[in-house]
C-alpha cells in the first residue's frame, strides 16, 4: 500500500480534524516523491516564508516529475562577519553561540532551527537538510573577537542551532578548529549534539575539562531504531550515542542526557528508559525539552506524522495543542520550552523523579572563568596604548 492509500485509508475514522484534510491536500500536491527523498526527514519542500512567490512542485499528468534528480547534499561556503551570535533569551542558560554550519544534514523532523533556512530564500524542508552552508572563516573570526580588549568572557555554547558534529563536520572539521582556539585561550564552552562524531575531539575536551572548561549534553530521543531511524534518518543510532557519553565520561568530561525532544504519545514512555541507559553510561547530569513547533516546523511535523504514524496523528497533536494553550506552538517565554497544563506537568514530576531516583542532577558544576589568556588578535590591528 502507498503512502497515499495509508493517508486515505486513515482519513476514513470518524471525527479526524480539518488538519488530515490538509495533509491530504499536501499528500497529492505539495509531497516530494519518496524516490526523491529516500533518507531524508521532510516529506514537503514548500517555499521560505519571505518569497514574494510561492512554487510547488506537482505532477502535471506529462510525467516531467519523473525526470527531476533525488536530493543530494549540495555545500555552499558561507563567509559571516562575526564567530560569536549573541542572545538575550531569559530561557537559555548562555548569551552567546556559535553556528559553524547552517542547514543540517541529519534531517530530524521536529528540529526548531529549520525556519532559519527562510532567511537564505530555501525551504525549511528537504532544503534545510540537503542545502548545507559551511562557514570555514569562523575559527579564525572567533580567535579575533576572543582578542579584543573589550571582549567580556562567558561560556560559548555549540550545537544550540544546528549540529556541529553533523556528516560534513567529517570533511571540513570547523568544530575541531574552532575547539582548538578555545583550548589555546583556555575559554569555558559547552556543547550539545546528537552526533557520536564528538568522541574524535576527546584529546581536546579531555584537556579542557581537566580544567574545568568544558562539558557536553548527548541529544538521545528515543531508544527505538526504528523511530530513529524515521525521525532522525542521518543522525547517529542510539547506541552509538550511549557509547559516546561512556567514551566522554570514561575521559573525564561532564557529560549530560537530553530526553529531547519529548514528543507525547510518540516517545515519552522512554524518559525513565532513557534515563536508565544515560546513567549507566556514565552521564550524572540530565534535561529535556518538550517538542516545540514554531512557524514552519508544524506542517512539516504533522505531515511527517501522518506519513509514519497516521493511527497516531490525533492523540499526539491532540496532546501537543493540550500544553501549547490549544495551538500547535506557543512561543512565550518560561512556556516554550517545558509547556504548560496537566500533562506538561506530568511530563515534568516522571523526569523529575527519575533524576531523584538515579542521583542524577539537573545542573552541573558551572566552568571556570578564570583561566582565560587572551589571543594576540589574529592579524588585528591592536591599540598601542
Amino acid at each position: 500500500m502507498n503512502e497515499l492509500s495509508q493517508l486515505r485509508q486513515a482519513a476514513l475514522a470518524p471525527a479526524h480534524t480539518a488538519d488530515i484534510a490538509d495533509a491530504l491536500v499536501n499528500s497529492s500536491g505539495l509531497r516530494i516523491e519518496i524516490d526523491r527523498r529516500r533518507g531524508r526527514g521532510a516529506g514537503l519542500n514548500p517555499s521560505g516564508r519571505f518569497e514574494e512567490e510561492r512554487r510547488e512542485v506537482f505532477d502535471d499528468g506529462w510525467q516531467t516529475i519523473e525526470e527531476l534528480a533525488p536530493f543530494k547534499t549540495e555545500v555552499q561556503v558561507e563567509k559571516p562577519r562575526t564567530a560569536i551570535t549573541r542572545n538575550e533569551s531569559p530561557d537559555l542558560s548562555f548569551d552567546r553561540s556559535i553556528n559553524p554550519y547552517r542547514g543540517c544534514e541529519h534531517g530530524c523532523i521536529y528540529c526548531f532551527a529549520r525556519p532559519t533556512h527562510s532567511f537564505m530564500g530555501l525551504s525549511p524542508g528537504l532544503d534545510f537538510e540537503s542545502k548545507l552552508f559551511v562557514k570555514p572563516d569562523v575559527p579564525k573570526l572567533l580567535e579575533r573577537e576572543l582578542s579584543k580588549p573589550d571582549y567580556k568572557l562567558r561560556a560559548i555554547a555549540i550545537g544550540t542551532n544546528t549540529d556541529p558534529y553533523q556528516p560534513i563536520e567529517r570533511e571540513w572539521r570547523i568544530m575541531r578548529q574552532i575547539l582548538e582556539v578555545l583550548q589555546k585561550a583556555n575559554h569555558p564552552v559547552a556543547i550539545v549534539t546528537k552526533s557520536a562524531l564528538i568522541a574524535r575531539d576527546i584529546d581536546i575536551l579531555s584537556d579542557m575539562a581537566s580544567k574545568g572548561l568544558a562539558k557536553v549534553g548527548i541529544s538521545v530521543t528515543t531508544l527505538d531504531r526504528k523511530l530513529a531511524r524515521t525521525m532522525e534518518p542521518r543522525a547517529s543510532t542510539p547506541p552509538k550515542r550511549l557509547d559516546a557519553i561512556k567514551a566522554l565520561t570514561d575521559a573525564g568530561i561532564p557529560t549530560a542526557v537530553m530526553v529531547a525532544p519529548v514528543i507525547p504519545a510518540l516517545n515519552d514512555h522512554e524518559i525513565e528508559r532513557i534515563l536508565d541507559a544515560g546513567h549507566a553510561a556514565g552521564a550524572r547530569e540530565a534535561s529535556y525539552v518538550l517538542l516545540r513547533l514554531p512557524l514552519e516546523v508544524s506542517p512539516l511535523f504533522r505531515d511527517w506524522l501522518l506519513r509514519s504514524y497516521p493511527d497516531r496523528y490525533r492523540h499526539v497533536m491532540s496532546l501537543v495543542r493540550s500544553m501549547r494553550g490549544g495551538k500547535d506552538y506557543d512561543a512565550e517565554f518560561g512556556k516554550r520550552m517545558k509547556g504548560a497544563g496537566p500533562y506538561a506537568w506530568q511530563i515534568g514530576r516522571r523526569f523529575e523523579m527519575a533524576v531523584k531516583r538515579l542521583g542524577m542532577t539537573r545542573r552541573g558544576l558551572p566552568l571556570r572563568d578564570d583561566l582565560f589568556v587572551r589571543p594576540d588578535g589574529g592579524g588585528i590591528q591592536l591599540s598601542l596604548l
